[in-house]
């Protein structure tokens, strides 16, 4: 239904509509809300209305004036456009428009400096501004996403409930929360997808042993996946790869995998993670190794090059003896790695929270997560679970779920990163995820030498461990040592 009369009738505004912003304002139109609909070309506005006008009331404008009038105060506006540049113009555009106490939502995936800027802006200026991760894609935009609202909790108290009224909903319980200040929602939302960088590369690596090693086709792997997805790695993300390895190519009749370039793609967010994770001192190795993959695929000149020189692999065919209890060293290290994976993930969101003084409650965030985005899994109750055990836990894998979880599949998880380096198939999520785990639990690492050797060549300094203090050997002289502080 289209409202007529257009001034301060709506609930809340979409601008942008391309489909994300599209099923936005229509899954709002679908729970009751009058929803006030623009975009920069009108066309757009015109087409959702003609082809969704039926799923609830909408009050479409041609102009941001219009549109900014058909609100109700305080007037609440999600943008939906490209990150960078075209969000600081709507931002503007919208200002200009708006009354102290009114609410700029970004829904998009903005870098999370850009919001910390944009909220400091803004709030002087009167205005709310909340930076909001939204996951899901397509489908969960328009039947219910994940959502991760930054920003003031004034701004959350009336934005919240219309936000949890459309997200996803798990046992009843809303995949929707308050996350933290300024950029803490966006935050989230980035290491989300770096997590989920982290989560595809894992299962491409597993799928890739399956195949290398026992020879089976697509199908069968997407088998394996479908039964796998009956267990403890039930996901979102398991279930749509069954589906993408049962699938045949219409016009070569080949397995639909086997016809796709093998150059994955990337918009950022992972690499955001990773830049910030360095940052912070924080080892996300399996989430960067993910990134660094996708960078090797697209590295066509040097993958090229490789092969023109033959570089020499050195190894034999793989002869598994027993294929089904390879297929399960195989579930069992994809379901350890993920583990590392998301505890890593939840390491640099605390990591960041005491950074920026968000107070970001780890436990919400996994909460929020078990429906209606990318990385929703049935192990996220457990992760959930974990963090109303202990809220400041330090470490995911020390609770002594993920403990017992990870520990009966680490002997499965070292034969397969062997087996895979001994026969030359490259699982780098796999492998330092392993060294990850190794290096954690490990009661003295060979950072000693490291630091002795950062004091040998540049007077960096040492601690030792039998007394108290800063040390440093004079190696140019008479390496005698002295006390510095």
């Amino acid at each position: 239904m289209v409202r007529m009369t257009n001034v301060g009738v709506a609930d809340i505004g979409v601008t942008g509509l391309a489909v994300m912003g599209s099923n936005l304002a229509r899954n709002f139109a679908r729970n009751g809300y009058t929803v006030a609909v623009h975009n920069r070309s009108n066309s757009k506005t015109q087409a959702l209305i003609e082809a969704h006008g039926g799923d609830g009331e909408f009050v479409p404008s041609e102009t941001t004036a219009d549109f900014v009038a058909s609100l109700k105060a305080p007037r609440t506006v999600i943008i939906m456009v490209k990150a960078g540049a075209p969000t600081d113009a709507v931002i503007e555009d919208l200002a200009a428009h708006m009354e102290p106490g009114d609410i700029i939502v970004d829904g998009g995936n903005a870098h999370f400096p850009d919001t910390i800027r944009r909220e400091a802006d803004l709030r002087e200026r009167g205005f709310h501004f909340v930076g909001t991760g939204v996951s899901g894609g397509e489908e969960g935009a328009l039947n219910g996403p994940s959502i991760m609202p930054g920003g003031t909790k004034e701004a959350y108290a009336t934005l919240g409930p219309m936000l949890e009224k459309i997200s996803a909903k798990v046992d009843g319980v809303p995949c929707c929360t308050y996350i933290g200040p300024d950029g803490a929602g966006h935050y989230v939302k980035m290491v989300h997808n770096g997590i989920e960088y982290a989560d595809m590369q894992l299962i491409a690596e597993a799928y890739d042993l399956l195949r290398s090693a026992l020879g089976l086709s697509a199908a069968q792997v997407g088998k394996i996946f479908e039964e796998w997805n009956a267990g403890d790695l039930e996901s979102y993300l398991i279930e749509i790869t069954a589906g993408v390895l049962a699938h045949v190519d219409a016009e070569t009749g080949k397995a639909f995998v086997d016809v796709v370039l093998d150059q994955a793609e990337q918009k950022g967010t992972g690499r955001w993670t990773v830049q910030s994770a360095l940052d912070l001192g924080v080892p996300i190795t399996g989430i960067a190794e993910a990134t660094f993959a996708r960078a090797l695929s697209g590295s066509v000149p040097q993958r090229e090059a490789a092969r023109a020189a033959g570089l020499a692999a050195e190894t034999a065919g793989w002869d598994v003896k027993d294929a089904e209890a390879f297929i399960e060293d195989v579930r069992r290290a994809l379901y350890a790695s993920k583990v590392v994976a998301y505890s890593q993930g939840f390491d640099q969101i605390a990591a960041a929270s005491a950074e920026n003084d968000w107070n970001i409650d780890r436990g919400a965030c996994a909460r929020i997560w078990r429906g209606g985005c990318i990385i929703r899994a049935r192990f996220l109750n457990r992760i959930t679970e974990a963090y109303e055990r202990d809220a400041d836990l330090p470490l995911l894998i020390s609770d002594p779920y993920f403990a017992s979880a990870v520990g009966d599949g680490v002997a499965s998880w070292r034969r397969v990163v062997a087996g895979a380096a001994m026969n030359g198939i490259p699982v780098p999520a796999f492998s330092s995820s392993l060294a990850y785990y190794d290096g954690v639990r490990s009661e003295r690492l060979p950072a000693a030498l490291i630091q002795a050797q950062r004091d040998f060549f540049g007077a960096h300094t040492y601690q030792r461990v039998d007394k108290a203090g800063v040390f440093h050997t004079e190696w140019s002289a008479d390496r005698s040592e002295t006390l510095q502080g």
